[in-house]
């Protein structure tokens, strides 16, 4: 846009609105806009006054909106779309991997404990090393000796023979600990497998290092006794820490809205889930979040039932945290055998999986769900799993016919027996999956499941969306990185980004169908749709700006999409270092 035309514009602002408040603070003009407002899909001009959008449209209109104040930029054919929604993640457990060693691109167990040997050399005695993100299944070449894929412990203790070593499965559903840390947990070849959660011996029945799903317990209970150690007032920093640095990697990335998937529930109890959310309440009040969060509490029924009172909270700090959701899980991961099936695994035979949480449990706090107007979101991985989690929503919904709009979630709902999909729309439960596991697990999942299971009901995008049925998308970060274009790639081609292996692409959605799902789907998923998820008036201004337009380039350049600006609330975020924010004027 020329300045002569920009001046034309703000000349016919200026006689069109008689009061200067009406003009708006922001005009964006020369745009591709996907809107996700079905109303007007597309536009090439908004305006923002305050932390709302004011109006949307096309650039010869927006001259109404510009007054001496406002400020005016070209974005030059940039595409603009509402800001990313992250479906389901885990907020500080991001920003706990952020400061600590990242394993999610360890390509073997060489690679995994060379990190860990440069860590032990940095620490002091005794000190704990914490890592997350590796993955058996994603290495190159299988560690001899090998229970299952799974590395024995002794490579690992001989390099940090003073320091406890604590390594989380990139699904977060086993990790792996070192001699030092069995030590500190008492771990011997007497001790017994806990229900719901395997110890990995090998033929002598000695310990490897490796706990599966509640067996995990052990370990997690030694290092919180480390982690005790330290001061409250170190806690609690190291927790700060971590917030800023999720809230930096997500805004690089386009998230301005973060769905945590039960606060206070990454991988150890070192906070609390009550009072984690009581921080996140208290610095959205404060006005010190940059993105937004939405937070479903996650604890036992016993301690919920006696505080569940002080929740919902909706809406605090303008719109900065909400906790209306309750988390709870049935089973565990597919790579960690922990997701609970039908019938038996391909690659372990006479092996059906984890129950995690017995059923009576998840029902009691079903209960409080409902006796609070709350939403239930439970996690269940295998067909069994969200078979039986579908029936405690039936049964729930049943018990209370007067109640309608119950939103509740399926949080993976990653393999459907076929027979459960219809359910999912019949009863109105929204499945919250994540695009990227798909791709992600897919070296391994055909050999866990066999070929038909996998085809029929291993992320059954298509199969779902053509039912009806909602899907809330997201990364379920850490596990995968919280990178939104790598999903969004994921769910529209399910094909690897490094190898192109494809699995079952007749599954993949439509562009839109992903947009919506990581904007507007994520929204309703929420009960926030009247808030965000679309750009359209009266609606928070998040949004961000992408160098490519992901309705309509190719496949193969979605990935090579960069941020280029992230905005929340009206104000900038984050800008793409290089590039440059054209203001213009009527000079």
């Amino acid at each position: 846009m020329n300045n002569k035309l920009l001046g034309v514009l703000l000349i016919a602002g200026l006689f069109s609105c008689s009061e200067e408040k009406k003009t708006a603070e922001t005009v964006f003009i020369h745009a591709q806009i996907s809107t996700l407002n079905e109303k007007q899909p597309a536009a090439t001009a908004l305006a923002i006054r305050g932390d709302r959008i004011i109006w949307v449209g096309e650039d010869a209109a927006a001259g109404k909106w510009i007054g001496p104040e406002t400020k005016v930029f070209d974005l030059e054919g940039q595409f603009v779309m509402p800001g990313f929604i992250e479906g389901h993640g885990h907020f500080s457990g991001l920003g706990r991997l952020l400061a600590n060693i990242n394993l999610m691109q360890a390509g073997s167990w060489d690679e995994v404990v060379e990190q860990v040997e440069a860590a032990a050399k940095k620490a002091q005695p005794g000190e704990w090393i914490y890592g997350r993100g590796w993955h058996q299944e994603k290495w190159s070449s299988r560690p001899e000796p090998n229970v299952l894929g799974y590395p024995y412990h002794q490579g690992l203790s001989s390099i940090s023979p003073d320091n406890p070593v604590i390594l989380i499965h990139a699904s977060g559903h086993a990790l792996f600990a070192n001699e030092a840390a069995m030590k500190a947990a008492g771990i011997n070849v007497e001790t017994p497998d806990p229900q719901g959660g395997e110890i990995v011996r090998d033929e002598a029945g000695n310990p490897i290092g490796v706990f599966e799903e509640e067996a995990m317990s052990a370990i997690k209970s030694a290092y919180n006794d480390y982690l005790s150690s330290l001061s409250t007032e170190q806690q609690v920093q190291r927790w700060y820490s971590w917030v800023e640095a999720a809230e930096a990697e997500c805004l690089r990335k386009g998230v301005t809205s973060f769905q945590d998937a039960g606060v206070g529930s990454s991988e150890f109890e070192e906070f609390g889930s009550l009072a984690e959310m009581k921080r996140y309440q208290e610095l959205a009040e404060e006005g010190k979040l940059d993105i937004r969060i939405w937070a479903m509490v996650r604890d036992t029924y016993d301690k919920l039932k006696g505080k569940i009172d002080q929740f919902p909270v909706i809406g605090a700090g303008n719109y900065y945290f909400t906790c209306r959701a309750i988390k709870s899980e049935v089973d565990g991961a597919l790579g960690s055998f922990g997701a609970w099936l039908l019938s038996a695994y391909n690659d372990k035979p006479g092996f059906e999986g984890q129950n995690t949480t017995s059923i009576s449990e998840v029902k009691n706090i079903a209960s409080l769900a409902t006796n609070r107007n709350m939403q239930f979101c439970v996690h269940a991985i295998g067909d069994r799993a969200n078979r039986v989690v579908l029936d405690i929503y039936e049964e729930q919904f049943n018990q209370h016919p007067e109640k309608k709009d119950w939103r509740w979630r399926v949080e993976h709902a990653q393999h459907l027996d076929t027979a459960d999909i219809p359910r999912f729309a019949r009863l109105g439960i929204i499945a919250s999956m994540q695009g990227i596991h798909c791709t992600s697990d897919a070296p391994f999942v055909v050999s866990r499941l066999g070929t038909e299971r996998a085809r029929l009901g291993a992320y059954a995008w298509r199969s779902l969306l053509d039912k009806g049925v909602l899907i809330a998308n997201g990364t379920d970060t850490p596990v995968e990185d919280v990178d939104p274009i790598k999903n969004f790639y994921a769910s529209v081609t399910r094909k690897r980004e490094d190898t192109g292996m494809s699995f079952f692409p007749e599954q993949r959605m439509t562009r839109q169908e992903a947009l919506y799902s990581y904007t507007l789907g994520n929204a309703y998923a929420a009960f926030e749709e009247d808030l965000k998820g679309s750009l359209e008036y009266g609606k928070l201004a998040d949004l961000v700006v992408l160098s490519r337009d992901l309705r309509t380039c190719p496949d193969e350049e979605i990935l090579d999409t960069k941020v280029l600006l992230t905005m929340v609330g009206g104000k900038v975020k984050y800008q793409r270092a290089g590039w440059v924010l054209k203001e213009v004027t009527g000079d």
